[in-house]
């Protein structure tokens, strides 16, 4: 698979394209990154260093893929955090010109917003771009619980709950729904559900919960989860194998005793995820 990865970019970590770009081509696939800011580190050490990149260049990166003839040739496009609906814009021109070249191309989008305890932490104005031109023009959705309550417009406590609002999200575009950091009234004390939808049917894989909270674990699960679904064909497959590389990766980030995540120490995991979860059918 050839995926056009239009994500911000660090020198030192793993966040954005320098979390998703290892693990896709770890898989086999190949990643062309195109960068909205080159940091030195992510922003949540309070300091950091590097440009954020003009829309305009952005698009001129793409533009001059696009020259090179190749652009048709591919097969998704992937995009993250958009810290101004400008670069979103650029995005979602850049997935117009592959579909049109490509019409079975699909856009996988992770909507970056917010969280848990953090609320939203994107300027105003984003989740709402989100949630009206972003989300119908996305076929692949990898939200968190929280990011998935704001696009829905609802408050979800059960699990009926978080499947109708998932089942919200996909009747204005995007048919394959991949939900993060699921607490509802049904998860076991210290563990977290993630949830899948497509239009095969709905499961959720069940996870103990870590002591940490690194970033770019959402950037690494929507590439994932794009690559084993393209892959597969498999919403239950694609979950099984996100969920289980994910772990791995957290589980090698703990036993380092490092901030950032651990992509190199768990490369084995990334090209042949474990058989560690099962999920189970909802429906």
């Amino acid at each position: 698979m050839r995926i056009l990865s239009v994500q911000s970019s660090v020198a030192y970590g793993h966040v954005g394209n320098s979390a998703a770009t290892f693990p896709l081509q770890r898989l086999g696939h190949d990643v062309w990154p195109v960068l909205t800011v080159h940091f030195s580190n992510h922003t949540g050490y309070g300091a950091w260093r590097g440009p954020v990149l003009d829309p305009t260049d952005v698009a001129a990166v793409i533009t001059g893929i696009e020259e090179r003839g190749v652009l048709g040739t591919a097969d998704a496009v992937l995009s993250g955090y958009q810290g101004d609906p400008a670069v979103g814009s650029v995005v979602l021109d850049a997935v117009a010109r592959v579909k049109a070249l490509n019409p079975s191309a699909v856009y996988c989008c992770d909507p970056v917003m917010g969280d848990v305890g953090r609320g939203m932490f994107v300027q105003p104005g984003i989740p709402e771009y989100f949630r009206d031109t972003v989300v119908p023009r996305a076929d692949i959705l990898t939200p968190n619980h929280f990011e998935l309550d704001f696009l829905a417009g609802v408050t979800t406590r059960t699990l009926p709950e978080v499947l109708a609002a998932v089942d919200g999200v996909r009747a204005r575009g995007p048919r394959n729904v991949l939900v993060t950091s699921v607490l509802h009234d049904q998860v076991p004390e210290h563990h977290l559900d993630v949830v899948a939808v497509g239009d095969d049917g709905a499961w959720a894989v069940t996870t103990p919960q870590l002591p940490i909270t690194p970033n770019g674990c959402g950037d690494l699960t929507a590439a994932l989860y794009l690559a084993h679904l393209h892959e597969t064909g498999s919403v239950s497959a694609a979950l099984e194998r996100t969920t289980a590389t994910v772990f791995a990766v957290l589980e090698a980030t703990v036993a380092a005793g490092s901030r950032e995540i651990r992509l190199v120490d768990a490369q084995d995991a990334i090209a042949q995820p474990p058989a560690t979860f099962t999920a189970r059918r909802l429906r």
